[in-house]
């Protein structure tokens, strides 16, 4: 599933590591989709989209050459590709990779910092507005102007497209939460989640589910959506504050993981206990936990509120502190993992035990960009790169200056649910339209217009 973080993976405009500077080696951006089964890696040389779907082998299954990279989002496991670039970063491009076009740009009035999508909704965040757009024609639908200064673009969109819930910080200078409701363009409530300003939302698969985190970083609270409702309340450490920079939930909302600037990656375990706060196995740590309950009612309410917070239920010792990394729960091979990804240019395969938790125990590494030191230990990399070249398109300033009368429908393709199915072929349960649909269906996408020397180029808009 999607996960939730405080800036759009290891760098951003303006931040360390996604400057001009940067090494050739350092990742400017690192996102998972929203189902896990893909990585997009953004560096100062291109970007490239990875298939997370087995533990030994992984696969690129694109590669660009588009510099200085820092927002690259897809779509599910489609061939919807958005990408932002330092170069431009007033600019997102939305790509078909497998045909090796531009779908459409759109420019904006300030930097973009970061870009949610699901199968109903794009949403286009900036420092004080975010802007929506309805994915099956990118019609803008709704503008959110002077919003509270948001700098790092911190928001979560649900991938559920019955409840596409939208959430953004309320504030700047405390953890007020806006829910907003992406599909009916409404705001549903306002949720005073911390003390101190916001570093990291995610939802659950369901979107019944929101995990905040602020710039402290020693508490994780969950709410129920719609309501608001506060359902539980984890505590990360007490000792330091750290950065959270990364939220997610398992697929089955039943776990929820944080990543930070520290080494330590912790994963929680969301159990509602019964009436009789009888545990099925009782074990020393649920014992202690109850003599906690009881001594609480005799403790000054802030004591109290501490000691009745949840810790982790399992944990990662990364082998480096204080980098930036992104990280997702999935299910690989019909087993839960941890994926952690880190700006150093590594993913980490952990396999997580649902039922007693403890140290997760680390299955594989891969590198995601240069030589892969795990060759001689066995893994697979030769031959899993597929480069897939991009038609001549012209520039932003060319393609504006094309004299249209509206936006040229005629001329759409649509974009594949596996990324590489014949043409002709049907989604099947695609989750934004009444019916089947074709992937050539002329009126179900974005306009593609025609460049000049007769490839097919974007259309572009400025908002």
């Amino acid at each position: 599933m999607e996960t939730g973080e405080g800036a759009d993976g290891p760098g951003g405009p303006g931040e360390p590591g996604a400057g001009p500077g940067t090494e050739l080696t350092g990742l400017g951006c690192a996102s998972f989709n929203q189902d896990s089964t893909s990585l997009s890696v953004g560096t100062k040389t291109g970007y490239k989209l990875f298939s997370v779907t087995s533990v030994d082998k992984l696969d690129c299954i694109y590669e660009s050459e588009t510099p200085d990279v820092y927002i690259v989002e897809r779509l599910f496991s489609s061939s919807l590709v958005v990408v932002v670039s330092l170069s431009i970063p007033r600019r997102m491009n939305v790509y078909h990779f497998k045909k090796g076009t531009e779908i459409c740009n759109y420019s904006y009035s300030n930097n973009i910092l970061s870009v949610r999508l699901n199968r109903q909704r794009l949403v286009v965040c900036l420092e004080e507005s975010v802007y929506i757009h309805n994915i099956k024609d990118m019609k803008l639908l709704k503008t959110l102007l002077n919003t509270p200064s948001n700098p790092s673009g911190l928001c979560a969109l649900s991938i559920n497209h019955s409840n596409s819930y939208l959430a953004y910080p309320g504030s700047s200078t405390i953890g007020e939460i806006i829910v907003y409701d992406a599909n009916n363009l409404s705001t549903v409530t306002m949720i005073p989640a911390h003390d101190s300003p916001l570093a990291a939302l995610t939802f659950n698969s369901s979107g019944t589910k929101l995990a905040s985190a602020s710039e402290r970083g020693t508490v994780i609270r969950v709410f129920s959506i719609p309501e608001g409702q506060r359902l539980f309340e984890f505590r990360r450490g007490m000792k330091r504050y750290v950065n959270i920079s990364s939220l997610s939930f398992s697929p089955d909302a039943q776990f929820l993981c944080a990543s930070s600037n520290t080494e330590t990656v912790h994963i929680f375990k969301l159990e509602q206990h019964g009436p009789s706060g009888e545990d099925e196995c009782p074990t020393w740590g649920s014992y202690v936990g109850k003599m906690f309950s009881a001594a609480s009612s005799y403790l000054p309410a802030q004591v109290s509120g501490v000691m009745s917070q949840e810790r982790a239920f399992a944990t990662v010792r990364l082998l480096v502190a204080g980098q930036r990394n992104v990280c997702t729960l999935a299910t690989i091979q019909k087993l839960p993992r941890l994926l952690v990804a880190s700006s150093d240019g590594q993913l980490f395969i952990y396999n997580v035990d649902p039922q007693d938790g403890g140290e997760c125990v680390l299955a594989q590494k891969h590198r995601l960009f240069g030589e892969d030191e795990d060759k001689e230990e066995g893994v697979e990399s030769e031959g899993s790169e597929v480069t897939v070249p991009v038609q001549a398109c012209p520039s932003y300033a060319a393609t504006v200056a094309i004299p249209t009368t509206g936006p040229v429908t005629t001329t759409l393709t649509g974009y594949s649910e596996d990324g590489g199915a014949k043409k002709g072929e049907v989604i099947p349960e695609h989750e934004f339209a009444a019916g089947p649909v074709c992937l050539d269906d002329e009126n179900e996408f974005p306009p593609i217009n025609w460049c000049r020397d007769g490839t097919r180029g974007g259309q572009g808009r400025r908002l």
